[in-house]
């Protein structure tokens, strides 16, 4: 697995853009904005867009997912708990956070165990809820898109609509730090980080 990191967006949200070397499947994980510039890495690497997958329904997360759907026709994969975000600007938010209007139907509803293929690459979902009742994370070979679940040293904001602190808690230990020591975390916003340092140092762990 060959994988870009994008900040976008007026939030820095982190895009990751996967693909499977030998056939270039791809999978763009959480469009947060800037369409040119992940239309420009697709284009120079000539990847084939398989799925769209939205780590939550939030409007950083999915500021470029109708321009990115438009272009590459890919499957757009949500949890089914955050699908009623999707369908409502006013829910995720992008009508207020200075995005485009999104609007819209996923094409695949997900559930925890799931997993998606590209080439011989499996990605495991994991759900994840906390941030968002439909949060999840993207576990595969070694590492961990943990979008707003886990951050470096810290976890996602539980205020909002659908949160929970109680849920986020346990969804990090229960279901992330069981993961290997050596599991890379890559997050929504900010650096990245490992399982076996979260352990250690993250203050809404211990």
């Amino acid at each position: 697995m060959k994988f870009k990191r994008l900040s976008l967006g007026v939030y820095q949200a982190n895009c990751y853009i996967l693909h499977d070397e030998k056939t270039n499947e791809t999978a763009v994980i959480d469009p947060g904005g800037g369409f040119s510039e992940i239309r420009r890495y697709i284009e120079a690497n000539r990847l084939k867009i398989k799925y769209i997958i939205l780590t939550h329904g939030h409007g950083d997360h999915i500021g470029a997912l109708r321009e990115l759907k438009d272009y590459t026709d890919a499957i757009v994969c949500i949890h089914r708990e955050d699908q009623e975000m999707l369908k409502s600007s006013r829910i995720n938010l992008t009508v207020f956070m200075g995005y485009p209007d999104i609007s819209m139907e996923a094409d695949r509803l997900l559930e925890d165990g799931d997993i998606l293929e590209l080439g011989d690459i499996k990605l495991n979902i994991i759900h994840t809820p906390g941030h968002s009742r439909g949060g999840i994370c993207v576990y595969c070979e070694d590492s961990l898109f943990s979008g707003d679940t886990l951050f470096t040293g810290s976890i996602g904001r539980t205020d909002l609509n659908g949160g929970s602190y109680d849920e986020i808690i346990a969804s990090i230990k229960d279901k992330l730090l069981i993961l290997p020591d050596n599991t890379a975390v890559y997050p929504g916003h900010g650096p990245s980080s490992a399982i076996s340092i979260e352990k250690i140092n993250n203050p809404f762990l211990r």
